[in-house]
């Protein structure tokens, strides 16, 4: 039987266009990243089993790629729950591998810790146009730094990224875990009910107002907390400032510290941003992991219809390895979006080396060779990237193929 010549289903090869493309991107990410003192750090793509699956990742927990224990270890036939066939797991992203690097490696670490970390990560999701089971994530954090200098520098950093990809006009949508909870307790819902709520909450943007209240009702919540919990989102889009509308609304449910960070941050991003943005407090935003415990925020594309990125406060997390919480905050781009919307765009990677092929007729002299080779190796010292190949039967054909990969001086070399 023939071997199958396509990659697994969810995962794809990348062609040599789009890895050009994916190299520049990370440059950038990793250039502009450094110059606000990120320093970059590398996980393995395993973690053990317990990490990834501690009830903080969400839905993507559901979505792990299990490794089954190896060797003599791997008993089958004794097995009688899953823990008895499975110890590892692929990454379902960076975040939970952060937290336990930085647990093992605090005393080692500056603090604050400024990460970039960047790498594939794998979940068994249902593939989509732009939606794969192994996909780049390029994540930055801040661990050990509990003012908003974290939100502020992570914004920053990121919108800074994401204008020198020619991006333009998106916004940062910013929203606090404590407004969700203080907004779902003010309305009567009981708090073991949050986490459903702002589930259905998180649809919102597909289904708007009226099918949150449906599928509220559907869960049985009574029609008084439901019509008070809308009637707030409503409030928010008339007022002229959301967030000082909730601090007043939801005084003695909402800490007043929660108003004068968030408008900070904005204040302070918007005032100080270098690329085309603007931020935008979104009171529906609720961001799937459930290891956020503060701020949260994620990058959004009107014109584009997508939604590039995202990130919050996770100040919990380092409690759950070490037993001390520590603050942390991070933000993730959405390489892969990015990737895919400058290809669909047309994007071509600015400022390249000039590029020369060099043909050589077949049956080329060893002398010759070494002197055709010896300049090849001049013009890549001078800073030009060099292509050396053995000259095609169809020239023309071959001529074409090197014009259209951006080769637009060939230089010939024959025996004669």
């Amino acid at each position: 039987m023939a071997l199958s010549k396509k990659p697994v289903n969810g995962m794809k090869d990348i062609l040599p266009e789009e890895m050009q493309i994916r190299d520049y991107v990370q440059q950038v990410i990793k250039e502009t990243y450094r110059s606000f003192g990120f320093t970059p750090i590398e996980t393995p793509c395993m973690e053990n089993i317990a990490n990834l699956s501690n009830k903080q990742g969400g839905e993507n927990e559901k979505l792990i790629f299990k490794v089954m224990k190896r060797g003599e270890k791997l008993k089958v036939a004794e097995a009688k729950e899953e823990a008895d066939l499975v110890d590892f797991g692929m990454r379902y992203d960076l975040t939970v591998p952060l937290v336990r690097f930085y647990s093992n490696n605090a005393n080692d670490l500056p603090s604050p810790f400024k990460a970039i970390q960047m790498g594939n990560v794998w979940r068994a999701d249902r593939p989509q146009r732009g939606r794969y089971r192994q996909f780049m994530q390029c994540d930055i954090d801040i661990i050990g730094e509990p003012t908003n200098l974290a939100e502020i520098e992570l914004i920053l950093a990121t919108t800074t990224t994401i204008g020198k990809l020619g991006f333009k006009n998106f916004e940062i949508r910013i929203n606090e875990r404590r407004i969700l909870k203080a907004m779902a307790a003010y309305s009567g819902f009981a708090e073991e009910d949050f986490d459903t709520v702002f589930i259905i909450l998180d649809k919102m943007d597909k289904i708007g107002l009226d099918g949150v209240a449906e599928e509220l009702e559907k869960e049985g919540y009574a029609k008084e907390s439901i019509e008070k919990y809308l009637a707030l989102f409503k409030g928010v889009e008339e007022a002229e400032n959301g967030i000082k509308y909730l601090a007043k609304t939801l005084e003695g449910y909402l800490d007043p510290e929660v108003e004068r960070n968030l408008l900070e941050i904005i204040d302070t991003v918007e005032g100080a941003k270098a690329a085309s943005f603007k931020m935008v407090f979104d009171p529906t935003l609720v961001r799937g992991m459930s290891y956020y415990t503060g701020t949260i925020f994620e990058i959004s594309m009107p014109e584009l219809g997508a939604a590039c990125g995202g990130g919050g406060r996770y100040d919990k997390m380092v409690g759950k390895f070490t037993g001390q919480d520590v603050p942390a905050c991070g933000f993730s781009i959405g390489f892969e979006r990015i990737i895919l919307l400058l290809m669909e765009s047309g994007f071509t990677v600015p400022t390249q080396r000039p590029k020369v092929a060099y043909l050589i007729e077949k049956g080329c002299p060893a002398e010759k060779l070494g002197e055709i080779i010896g300049k090849a190796q001049e013009e890549r010292a001078a800073g030009k990237q060099v292509l050396v190949v053995r000259m095609n039967k169809n020239k023309k054909f071959q001529k074409e193929k090197l014009d259209a990969e951006g080769y637009k001086e060939i230089v010939e070399f024959f025996n004669k």
